[in-house]
């Protein structure tokens, strides 16, 4: 009886493991069919909520790139530039100035402070060769005022008059074998007084003290020490009755007849100095004079923190005017050669490129990419991109530059021919047509328009005033960067839909309050058969 009841119970549990599997299944598929139904009733409404946007035909040429981007342009992206065409009116209205490139000898002027120091090489060291005593001191002030030749102090050295001795009688013993028969006694006599004299001239005896020794035929227990040199003395470590080594610097004379001026240079600068070059040097102690010097020597490294070069510059100084640790200001003038240069307000920096708008005759402006090189006062030497007696505008670049940029971003406005009625209501503030087949006008609700949302209506009609219908019009927004306020480039394009009777009517949003340029294209049976630019005034902040 259990042997049969155990196989049944295994049956029961089978059975029921199986219907948990199938039923954990079904959910399963429930869940993932519900999902399916969910996205594809998402996306019907969004193709439903949309369909002037899926029925609207792709524009040709340049134009397609314009209305597909909306928003504002990332920074990091530099709108092109393109040809810019004004009339005299507009040219004169916004002050245009125009200059020349030319090639003129270009010289520079670098100005920089720095600070009078002692030139190294007219400083003087007085040592003994010998040690001794100081017996006595005349020069007994830091920065007493010497004269060549003028004495110091005196000194007594048993050795050196132990060496005054021997020449004594190495001289005595010369006078009495001159006479000997004997040469080589004679000889041997006078290069013992040749070597004792030598051995004076080593210690630096003076040629006065050894006249006088040989004059007495006395040894001198007292040598005096003169001063090598003419100037101030700087440093003093003699006292009376000290001992001296002959490695001790007993005093140092500065000799300020000619000092050093130490400047600091940018790092920029270096490349247009040369040594030699003279300079110009005022003192605030001195008001309306010059001091002249000469560029000696470009020290071979930069300052980490202020990245400046050290230069120095030698100055006579004869009246001793100059003193050490004077603060000075220099003006360095360097001559560059004949350089293609134009004026740096004709330079305008668009991002990473350096632009130059080059005149072309008709209002026509030419953007153009430049490379330059040093700039010298307020002009910059021209590398590459000009030539030689080009026009190029000077002023005002950034407003022409706007201009570029929106003609470019816009890639739909043809500039028409000089003297053209519409060009010159555009350059009145109006708009610009340029409509082959049909008239183009804007209206905003509210008027003006304001920051944020607005309703923007177009009316389209043919040469005779009626109007057209079945075409695609595109109304396209830009605002230039302002990298000086540091606001990107700002454009916005919005599709107008038909509302009757020539009109076309669109929702869109203006993301700053200001000045738009603005840009309307009409397309019908995949031509242009309109356009129109004009500015438009948002009211509202940025």
């Amino acid at each position: 009886m259990n042997g049969n009841m155990e196989p049944r119970t295994h049956r029961n549990m089978f059975w029921r493991n199986a219907f948990l599997a199938a039923l954990i299944i079904n959910a399963i598929l429930i869940v993932g069919l519900a999902g399916l139904w969910w996205h594809s009733s998402s996306a019907h409404q969004a193709n439903a909520a949309e369909p002037q946007a899926a029925s609207t035909p792709p524009v040709n040429g340049s134009e397609a790139g314009n209305i597909a981007a909306e928003g504002a342009t990332p920074a990091s992206e530099q709108a092109p530039l393109a040809l810019v065409q004004l009339t005299p009116q507009r040219m004169q209205s916004i002050g245009i100035k125009f200059g020349t490139v030319e090639y003129q000898n270009v010289s520079d002027e670098i100005r920089a402070t720095g600070n009078v120091e002692m030139d190294e090489r007219r400083l003087s060291y007085v040592q003994t060769r010998f040690p001794g005593w100081v017996r006595k001191v005349y020069a007994d002030a830091t920065y007493q005022y010497v004269r060549k030749g003028q004495p110091l102090f005196t000194i007594y050295s048993p050795d050196l008059v132990t060496t005054e001795q021997e020449y004594l009688l190495a001289r005595q013993n010369q006078q009495k074998l001159e006479n000997s028969q004997i040469g080589e006694v004679s000889s041997g006599a006078a290069s013992l007084v040749s070597a004792a004299r030598e051995r004076l001239a080593q210690w630096e005896v003076p040629e006065s003290e050894i006249s006088k020794l040989e004059t007495t035929g006395k040894a001198i227990t007292d040598l005096t020490f003169n001063s090598p040199a003419s100037g101030y003395i700087t440093e003093k470590n003699v006292l009376p009755n000290m001992y001296v080594q002959p490695e001790t610097k007993l005093y140092t004379v500065a000799d300020l007849s000619t000092v050093w001026v130490y400047a600091q240079v940018f790092q920029n600068d270096v490349g247009k100095i040369r040594p030699g070059e003279q300079a110009q040097i005022t003192v605030d102690a001195y008001p309306g004079k010059t001091f002249s010097g000469h560029l000696d020597q470009v020290l071979p490294q930069v300052d980490m923190a202020t990245r400046t070069v050290r230069v120095r510059f030698s100055l006579a100084n004869p009246e001793l005017n100059l003193k050490p640790g004077m603060y000075v200001n220099v003006a360095l003038k360097t001559s560059i050669g004949k350089q293609l240069v134009v004026p740096a307000s004709a330079v305008f920096q668009s991002g990473t490129k350096q632009i130059v708008f080059v005149d072309q005759g008709e209002g026509r402006l030419e953007p153009r990419e430049v490379q330059t090189g040093a700039r010298v006062g307020e002009q910059f030497v021209v590398v590459a991109g000009l030539k030689a007696k080009e026009t190029i505008v000077i002023s005002p670049n950034f407003l022409i530059d706007s201009e570029s940029q929106l003609q470019a971003a816009t890639g739909a406005f043809v500039p028409p021919p000089p003297g053209a009625g519409g060009a010159a209501a555009m350059n009145s503030g109006g708009a610009v047509q340029n409509s082959p087949q049909a008239n183009i006008q804007l209206t905003t609700d509210p008027s003006p328009p304001h920051k944020g949302s607005n309703i923007f209506r177009v009316k389209l009609t043919n040469k005779d005033g009626s109007p057209v219908t079945g075409a695609q019009v595109t109304v396209i927004f830009y605002m230039p960067a302002m990298p000086a306020m540091g606001m990107a480039a700002m454009k916005t394009s919005v599709n107008c839909s038909e509302s009757g009777g020539g009109i076309y009517e669109g929702k869109g949003d203006l993301g700053s309050g200001g000045t738009w340029q603005v840009t309307l294209i009409a397309h019908k049976n995949g031509e242009t058969i309109a356009t129109s630019q004009l500015t438009l005034n948002a009211e509202g902040g940025m």
